[in-house]
């Protein structure tokens, strides 16, 4: 039985999702958990690798158990196996072919910013706190620029394991509710720290330190020293994976 589960969780004590020898992973968790439940090890996968420290609310995965079990089932007990910072939203059957990164037609990324002097306690592990004022118009016509399909070498990170930097971008705005700045982008693929290193550059744009047609040249460039620095893993957050 292959199985399709939607599950959250705040990555802030992780090692990021794959696993790794160093500390805990969410892929680990989820694979104990499993074992604990039906006495059977199996690979759980993932529609995105998400970094140490970045949540999710919809991230997808599936694996696949030779024992019988219903969907019901199997979502209540990994829910009571798993602790307190990873949910399983929903649990449902599939193909047996049913590959969640593969079939994936793209993956929507938000990403937040406490804008404000002091930091919220309540957003301090899920916001990145920049305390000057940022101009969120200028930010929001910067992110304009992203839209399509274009060489995202300027905000690839070191080491990144993709086959090349064309993506495309579906979405890519920026909106406040007073002091939370709210970054959303949507696209058929990300490179690693891709969002985050966008991030950066917009913040550079909403403080005047940069314009927000630079964005022009820094993705023409191909240039990862043309772009602003790597944001914090804590204010990125996966949505939703949409097939």
């Amino acid at each position: 039985m292959r199985f399709k589960l939607i599950i959250e969780y705040d990555g802030t004590d992780y090692h990021g999702w794959q696993v790794q020898p160093n500390g805990p992973t969410i892929q680990s968790v989820l694979e104990e958990a499993v074992a604990r439940m039906l006495g059977e090890t199996t690979r759980v996968v993932a529609a995105g690798r998400t970094d140490a420290g970045v949540h999710a609310a919809g991230q997808v995965v599936s694996f696949s158990v030779q024992r019988a079990v219903s969907a019901e089932v199997l979502m209540g007990g990994l829910n009571a196996l798993t602790p307190r910072d990873i949910s399983i939203k929903s649990a449902e059957g599939v193909a047996d072919d049913f590959d969640p990164r593969r079939a994936a037609r793209s993956r929507v990324y938000v990403y937040r910013i406490w804008n404000a002097r002091w930091m919220s306690p309540f957003w301090r592990r899920y916001a990145w706190h920049v305390a000057r004022p940022l101009d969120c118009e200028r930010m929001r016509a910067a992110a304009l620029v992203l839209l399509g399909e274009h060489d995202f070498s300027s905000f690839q990170a070191a080491g990144c394991d993709a086959a090349h930097p064309i993506r495309r971008v579906l979405r890519s705005d920026v909106d406040r509710a007073d002091d939370l700045v709210v970054y959303t982008i949507e696209a058929t693929a990300f490179l690693r720290h891709m969002v985050r290193n966008i991030i950066g550059t917009l913040v550079d744009v909403g403080t005047g330190e940069r314009s927000a047609d630079n964005l022009i040249q820094v993705l023409a460039a191909g240039d990862r020293t043309r772009a602003g620095p790597t944001a914090p893993a804590r204010g990125l957050c996966l949505t939703e994976v949409r097939y």
